[in-house]
């Protein structure tokens, strides 16, 4: 069995196939050979700046074909990649970027203003590399992505003097339920393991056993393309476009930062794309109104699949999908950044899973409290956890790491904090969090973060925040507020607005309820179930 090293797959597939496309965005089409080229040459620039075998290379970028190429340079330099929120602000980027001990940061030229106040807070970056947009060139303080792009080491393919290994890792930061983000560490051996191994099913692909299986494979199936929606700083979209250039497809990104269902639709068919990933309802409810309210406009029978990941997607919206795509199936995955594979449904036309119904995956089972197992139809509950192929925990944070993978039945599980119960036919019933996280279109947002902002503010005693349903996007943030009485007044723009001042924009709340009391326990503690309940019933909203 192969110990596998994803440049070590890309660059085999990209001698294989080196006309074929690997990134599209829009117009631009950058075959495997290009791929491979412009990545060997950011990587020989990387360890030309001083990054060393420890380092860590963030990507703060959009979705676009350097998002890709940024971790393929890391890859074959046998550092770390690390993704970044775009729509983190200052004081986030600067923890993420400290915390993650980044010595390089790719990002869009529009991050300029943002990111020059932080430079001088984050000595450890030794360069600073600008993908240029329109009315956006490059700083005089970082290099231009495509100058660098454009040259090429002489010996290639590209690998550092400290080489590579099945070892090294790719960061995954997610803000998690603790409020500030964390980085998952997968070695790589292990990612490309739990995300397929190389194979496909829809295609009918097995499982690499070595690299002799890449070469004689690539030439007798026709690779997909996938056409990515969510964000690639997501793991739905990363992991999907990892899927599909492990087995040499192609990874298609929208080409605007807005999101269009109506754009979605034409890319897809213009592209004929096999796979269209996104994330829940946030993306679907509109890709369905967009369907039904132009009949006929779009011809989706090249769609084999749609995929989703980390966001409930309704049964009802499922049927409405697959009534126009005919011929896909619909896969549903229940994961997390520290737990791929929990569950999985999948739905065909006619066949469609219920809402948030999914089957237990292979290795994956539900445990009391005590490390006992919660047998099937017991209506017993438990913490849903997966074992196998796993993270090695929290960069820098053992506390974080021992409390989430855990020794159970002799071996080690990553369990996240979802309860569930298991019915008599294996599916889980699936009951939320133990925390109170909100997850809000696919975004995690911590609760009292965003409760310590409100309550910075002159008109707020004191704040709750609970999430209420929304039909688009999951959850929607509301904010429960007692107000000061000599602060002034309380409004939901000022203190969505407040909010935005601090933290990222998806953070502010969309809905204010105001109380004469949010009723502390003598402890300090808040009753967060009881505060939702008040809340739905101010709003007049169903649970």
């Amino acid at each position: 069995m192969s110990a596998w090293i994803f440049a070590d797959v890309w660059e085999a597939i990209a001698g294989l196939q080196p006309d074929r496309p690997a990134l599209v965005q829009g117009e631009r089409v950058l075959s495997w050979a290009q791929f491979d080229a412009r990545a060997d040459a950011l990587a020989s620039h990387l360890v030309a700046s001083g990054i060393g075998p420890e380092a860590k290379v963030a990507a703060y970028l959009f979705n676009c074909p350097e998002y890709i190429e940024t971790y393929y340079a890391a890859f074959k330099a046998g550092v770390a990649p690390l993704n970044t929120n775009y729509r983190y602000g200052g004081d986030e980027l600067t923890y993420l970027f400290d915390n993650a001990d980044a010595e390089a940061v790719v990002f869009h030229a529009s991050f300029t203003r943002t990111l020059e106040p932080l430079r001088e807070k984050l000595p450890s970056v030794k360069r600073w590399i600008a993908v240029a947009e329109p009315g956006h060139p490059a700083p005089g303080w970082a290099d231009d992505y495509e100058t660098v792009v454009a040259r090429p080491p002489a010996q290639r393919p590209f690998k550092a003097p400290w080489g590579r290994s099945p070892d090294n890792l790719v960061l995954l930061y997610t803000g998690g339920t603790t409020g500030m983000p964390k980085g998952v560490m997968w070695r790589q051996d292990d990612l490309f393991n739990v995300i397929g191994s190389g194979g496909h099913p829809t295609l009918g692909l097995p499982p690499l056993g070595s690299s002799g299986d890449l070469k004689a494979r690539i030439g007798t199936y026709e690779p997909p393309t996938t056409l990515v929606c969510c964000p690639l700083m997501h793991g739905t979209g990363q992991f999907s476009a990892f899927i599909t250039l492990n087995i040499g497809g192609t990874v298609a990104c929208l080409p605007s930062r807005s999101f269009s269902a109506i754009e979605l639709w034409d890319e897809a068919v213009r592209l004929q794309a096999d796979n269209i990933v996104i994330v829940g309802l946030a993306f679907s409810t509109p890709m369905l109104e967009a369907l039904e309210a132009n009949p006929g406009r779009w011809d989706l029978s090249h769609v084999k699949a749609m995929s989703s990941s980390g966001s409930m997607w309704s049964q009802e919206n499922k049927r409405g999908l697959l009534s126009h795509a005919r011929n896909a199936m619909i896969m549903d995955s229940f994961g997390s950044s520290e737990a791929v594979g929990l569950g999985a449904s999948a739905s065909a036309p006619g066949a469609e899973a219920a809402t948030a119904a999914f089957m237990l995956g292979p290795n994956c089972a539900v445990f009391d409290e005590d490390g006992q197992r919660v047998a099937a139809g017991s209506g017993e509950r438990g913490l849903v956890a997966v074992t196998g192929f796993l993270p090695l925990g929290y960069y820098k944070d053992a506390e974080k790491t021992a409390k989430t993978f855990k020794v159970m039945e002799g071996q080690r599980w990553s369990v996240p904090g979802d309860w569930a119960e298991v019915n008599l036919d294996g599916t889980l019933k699936l009951l939320g969090r133990g925390s109170q996280c909100i997850n809000t279109g696919g975004e995690k947002v911590f609760p009292e973060e965003v409760e310590e902002a409100l309550k910075t503010h002159p008109a707020v005693r004191d704040a709750v925040v609970v999430g209420v349903p929304d039909a688009r996007f999951g959850e929607r943030i509301c904010a429960v507020v007692e107000p000061d009485p000599a602060g002034g007044d309380v409004t939901l723009d000022e203190m969505a607005a407040h909010v935005r001042s601090r933290l990222a924009a998806y953070k502010a709340p969309r809905e204010l309820v105001v109380v004469e009391s949010i009723g502390r326990a003598p402890n300090g503690k808040v009753d967060y179930k009881a505060s939702r309940e008040r809340a739905l019933t101010a709003l007049g909203v169903g649970a």
